[in-house]
């Protein structure tokens, strides 16, 4: 693969939330260390994303010492939320699955609820190494995830984002390119491959950590919010739609389960070892 390497890494404190880049985050069994440990539920438990609400593109989260958080978004008063004590669970329902989290404070539920003008809870996932399975048709026995879609990493490589803009370009949408990684919110980035290489990895190595590559990531109408504004336009799944189909799924980037614990760091190698 010649000289492939780690180009960004990127986290999500709470799911959906505008994402974080780092210079070296911790290989956790269920995805980057605080990656989506957080996320923002309806008043029936349901989970709420940019796919209902934009908006939330527009929000940050910042990862405090201890796990809590420091949310924040254009006019409006900044509130820290502590990680809040597992005393009791809610269940939270999300794309199928019901998994078990705990409510963070009230003043984490108004500010939340104030940004995006409907009520909302904000709920953690208190233990990650019990609380998800990850899908059984693509994980071993007891393989876990945070709140990401499904799978605790996505890997997306820079060759690929190429070659998609350049099909946009040509495309009867072209105004609306090209669009950059961000729309992906992929967890790590990788430089120096061929365009569409990762469809033929099975087995990864980044830096000192080795990852299985499970199944291409399926892609929903996030992809076409931009994350810097909040409006949505077509591209790119008009764009996917035309080239890049599997199985009746829009595809960009791989989705990842890690063998190993460690650490990742911008402009570690990348090795595909199967």
């Amino acid at each position: 693969m010649g000289n492939a390497v780690l180009h960004s890494i990127h986290v999500h404190p709470v799911k959906a939330f505008r994402s974080t880049s780092l210079q070296e985050a911790e290989v956790e069994p269920w995805g980057l260390a605080g990656d989506r440990r957080w996320i923002l539920i309806d008043d029936g438990g349901k989970v709420v994303t940019q796919r209902e609400q934009p908006r939330l593109a527009l929000a940050a989260a910042e990862i405090l010492s201890g796990g809590g958080l420091r949310l924040s978004a254009e006019n409006r008063e900044p509130v820290t939320v502590p990680v809040p004590e597992p005393i009791g669970t809610t269940t939270v329902e999300i794309f199928g699955d019901k998994v078990e989290a705990v409510l963070a404070d009230t003043a984490a539920h108004d500010w939340c609820s104030a940004y995006l003008g409907t009520d909302v809870r904000l709920a953690h996932m208190d233990d990650p190494a019990a609380r998800r399975p990850v899908d059984p048709d693509f994980a071993l026995p007891g393989e876990t995830v945070s709140f990401a879609d499904g799978y605790p990493l996505l890997v997306t490589t820079l060759g690929s984002l190429d070659a998609l803009n350049s099909l946009i370009a040509r495309g009867d949408l072209a105004e609306e390119g090209p669009v950059p990684m961000s729309r992906f919110r992929p967890n790590v980035v990788v430089s120096g491959t061929e365009a569409w290489a990762e469809d033929g990895w099975s087995r990864i190595a980044i830096g000192e950590v080795t990852f299985r590559v499970t199944k291409m990531c399926g892609r929903c109408v996030v992809t076409t919010t931009d994350q810097d504004t909040a409006r949505r336009g077509k591209e790119p799944l008009r764009t996917l739609a035309r080239h890049r189909r599997f199985a009746g799924k829009l595809v960009f980037g791989q989705n990842l389960v890690p063998e190993t614990r460690g650490s990742l760091r911008v402009g570690d190698p990348v090795t595909v070892l199967a």
